[in-house]
């Protein structure tokens, strides 16, 4: 079988050095044992997550940019007017 290393149009995988929290890390092991996976799959699949809640986040600010921005005390003393607090 050929590396994925050595195929044509294939990104081999990037290696690195993570330090996690001890607990950190055990529920990390224990994650990848009760799924059947890898640590790294698992750290992979958590980051893409975390990465794509990410992105849902910029959009969603992109598209709220050009909501008019209301001051919080501002808002706070037009409630106390309208009787909501």
């Amino acid at each position: 079988m050929t590396s994925s290393a050595y195929r044509p149009g294939v990104i081999a995988p990037r290696r690195t050095t993570v330090y996690f929290d001890p607990d950190v890390h055990r529920a990390l092991r224990l994650k990848a044992a009760a799924t059947d996976c890898s640590l790294s799959d698992t750290v992979n699949t958590a980051l893409r997550a975390a990465l794509a809640e990410d992105a849902d986040d910029l959009t969603a600010a992109k598209q709220r940019r050009q909501e008019r921005a209301v001051d919080f005390e501002d808002f706070v003393q037009s409630m106390r007017r309208r009787g909501k607090l």
